[in-house]
């Protein structure tokens, strides 16, 4: 098969997705910026392809095809042969180019279960260019979604799902692990939707206290409760006719979730201490990260957020994105002009887990920008807390070698933390206190008792208000980089946020 038929376009690769899925090749890092995401479809089961500076072609949906190009990589090829049974077999040729495979020397054959390229197998070659190895289920296509980034299916089935739930008027459920994107999903089928020019509200529900949480959703005359002065505003007032995007669903009140659901179901509710009810003709759309049925979540109101339900993947489902991504992160932080990276770092954010996806590797990118743009070694403390990658075995052996196991945190005593430990998890968990308490093994109440008692960190109620919005507009309005910022937790910063713009005016 010459390289023509190796392009995206080949209707023979078309017509194997669905007997079985095809291997993909992404480029995840080339010295030439632009290259990064461009794709080869391989062979299907049974087939081989070979690896060189001139072979395959890779190219963009629409784009010019282009070998790989780079004089790093060698002229002899690397033999990736595909098996009847889905395995993948690397043959690599005899030559002096650095050869790696999830971040290991490769010198001799080696052999991947299907299941491994299910996870993204990352190729280094000559210590300059990288490559994703992954499955493809569909054809690859143009981002035609705000905001949601990709080369990968996951990644094209996520924009497809967003698609079709905006041209639906139904509740969205929104399933994902922390940090995923489940945000910008959400915002995404806003904006596709008939109400892009109506309202779009985020509540974070796990930021609401319980004994407000019902004056926040839904509203309260004056003197409803001790401190109310004035009719208030909810969020499904402020929400419209738009979106009301709840977050963290699973962290709602049991008696707010009897509210929510009478909204759905009649689409009315009513504000506290109102003598009437009042209507919401606002569009539900839920995320959480949690096991809902393990939480006693009202199964009612699931079911009715489950009218159309989105799993929103991690991004350690979707290695092959990860270069994409990055990429647009050192763009949005303004240091893609020349941007040689060491070859350890790029390997290192090719190779790593990211335990909090996307919004994880955005900080890192933000500091490996920031360090450029102050003329310093850029370097990822990820590669070192997070990598975690099984030694590779012999292609006779063939079973599980290049995993990449996710072993639950050890239990640990409160009393073993220290102030160092505290700060690296709940940097690494976003500072969110769940995120925290799961990293160190320990419980959330253990977590909430150590914040006290360290020396630089404050609860927002204890932070004058002045600093508080000039960390806000230093880090463009995210409410996560203010809480580095400031070092404080995040759910408690947005909840105090929400408080401060919600106070009167002062005399």
């Amino acid at each position: 098969m010459n390289d023509a038929d190796r392009t995206l376009t080949t209707a023979a690769a078309a017509a194997t997705f669905a007997a079985a899925p095809v291997l993909g090749l992404t480029i995840l890092w080339h010295p030439s910026l632009e290259r990064i995401g461009e794709q080869c479809l391989g062979p299907g089961w049974g087939g081989a392809i070979e690896l060189s500076r001139f072979t395959p072609l890779f190219c963009a949906p629409g784009g010019e095809a282009g070998a790989l190009g780079h004089r790093a990589i060698s002229r002899s090829p690397l033999r990736i042969r595909v098996d009847a049974g889905g395995a993948v077999e690397l043959l690599p040729a005899d030559s002096r180019m650095t050869l790696e495979v999830n971040g290991a020397p490769l010198s001799a054959p080696l052999k991947l279960a299907p299941h491994q390229l299910d996870q993204g197998v990352v190729l280094g070659l000559g210590a300059q260019v990288f490559v994703c190895l992954h499955w493809m289920r569909c054809l690859p296509r143009p981002a035609n979604v705000p905001g949601v980034l990709g080369v990968g299916s996951a990644a094209i089935a996520l924009r497809e799902a967003i698609t079709q739930s905006a041209a639906a008027q139904l509740p969205v459920l929104l399933l994902g692990e922390t940090g995923c994107g489940k945000d910008v999903a959400a915002r995404a089928i806003h904006h596709l939707s008939a109400r892009a020019a109506r309202p779009f509200v985020a509540v974070n529900m796990a930021t609401l206290s319980e004994s407000l949480a019902a004056a926040d959703l839904f509203g309260a005359v004056k003197g409803a409760y001790t401190g109310a002065q004035a009719n208030r505003r909810g969020w499904f007032e402020e929400a419209g006719d738009g979106t009301l995007f709840l977050d963290e669903i699973g962290d709602t009140p049991g008696a707010v979730q009897a509210m929510l659901l009478r909204v759905l179901e009649s689409g009315e509710y009513r504000p506290l201490g109102a003598a009437a009810d009042a209507v919401s003709r606002a569009r539900l759309i839920a995320a959480t990260d949690q096991d809902l049925d393990s939480r006693g979540f009202s199964q009612a109101l699931r079911r009715r957020m489950e009218a159309f339900v989105i799993r929103v993947p991690a991004l350690r489902e979707r290695r092959e994105d990860i270069g994409v991504l990055a990429r647009h992160f050192l763009r949005t932080y303004g240091q893609l002009g020349d941007c040689s990276l060491p070859t350890a770092l790029v390997s290192g954010i090719c190779n790593n887990n990211w335990p909090g996806n996307i919004r994880q590797l955005a900080h890192a990118m933000h500091r490996i920008a920031l360090d450029l743009h102050h003329q310093r070694t850029p370097t990822l403390d990820e590669t070192r807390s997070a990598r975690q990658v099984a030694p590779a075995l012999p292609a006779n052996d063939g079973h599980g070698a290049m995993a990449r196991p996710d072993a639950p945190r050890p239990r640990r005593k409160p009393a073993d933390v220290t102030p160092q430990d505290l700060v690296a998890a709940m940097e690494q968990g976003q500072w969110q206190i769940r995120s925290a308490a799961r990293h160190l093994g320990i419980s959330r109440p253990s977590v909430y008792k150590l914040l006290q008692a360290h020396p630089h960190i404050r609860l927002p109620a204890h932070i004058p208000a002045a600093e508080i919005r000039a960390a806000l507009q230093a880090c463009a309005g995210d409410v996560t980089d203010c809480a580095s910022r400031l070092m404080t937790p995040s759910e408690a910063l947005r909840r105090h946020l929400s408080a401060l713009d919600r106070a009167p005016p002062a005399d």
